[in-house]
C-alpha cells in the first residue's frame, strides 16, 4: 500500500503537470482536424475555381458559335437580298416603260387614284386615326373623274 500511497501522493502535489499534459494531447488532435479541414476547403476551393473556369470557357465557346451563325446567316440574307436586286430592278422598269406605251397609260393607275389607293388602305388599317364615326354623313363620297381602266 505504500506505493499507492506514494503514487496518490505524487499524483496531488503535480496534477497540474497532468492537466497541461491532457491539454497539450488535445491541442495536437485539434490541430490534426483543423490541419485536415483546411486541406478539405481548400481542395473544394480549387474544385470549385476549376468548374467556374470550364463555365467561362464553356459560355465563351457558346457566344463565339453564335455570333458565327449570326455572322452566316446575315451573310445568307445578305447574298439573297443581292440576288433579288436585279428582278427587283428589271421589275421596276419593265413596269416603267410600259406605264410609257398607250397600252400602259390606260391600264395604271393615275398618282391621284394612286393616293387615294394609299388612304383607304390606311384608312381600313387604322379605322380610328381621324375618321368619322360609322354611319355618320360628313362627307360626300367623291366622284371618280378618271375612266374605268381598260381591259377589266
Amino acid at each position: 500500500m505504500s506505493g499507492a500511497l506514494a503514487a496518490l501522493t505524487l499524483i496531488r502535489k503535480h496534477w497540474q503537470l497532468g492537466l497541461v499534459a491532457f491539454l497539450a494531447g488535445l491541442c495536437l488532435v485539434y490541430r490534426g482536424e483543423r490541419d485536415a479541414a483546411r486541406q478539405a476547403h481548400s481542395t473544394e476551393q480549387t474544385e470549385r475555381k476549376a468548374e467556374h473556369d470550364r463555365a467561362d470557357r464553356d459560355r465563351a465557346d457558346q457566344e463565339r458559335g453564335f455570333a458565327q451563325r449570326q455572322a452566316s446567316g446575315i451573310s445568307i440574307l445578305a447574298d439573297k437580298l443581292a440576288a433579288r436586286e436585279p428582278i427587283i430592278v428589271h421589275s421596276t422598269n419593265t413596269v416603267r416603260e410600259y406605264a410609257q406605251t398607250d397600252a400602259g397609260r390606260a391600264r395604271c393607275l393615275g398618282p391621284d387614284r394612286v393616293r387615294a389607293l394609299d388612304t383607304y388602305l390606311s384608312a381600313l388599317a387604322n379605322p380610328n386615326a381621324d375618321s368619322a364615326p360609322a354611319g355618320s354623313r360628313a362627307e360626300a363620297v367623291p366622284a371618280d373623274t378618271d375612266p374605268a381602266p381598260a381591259g377589266r
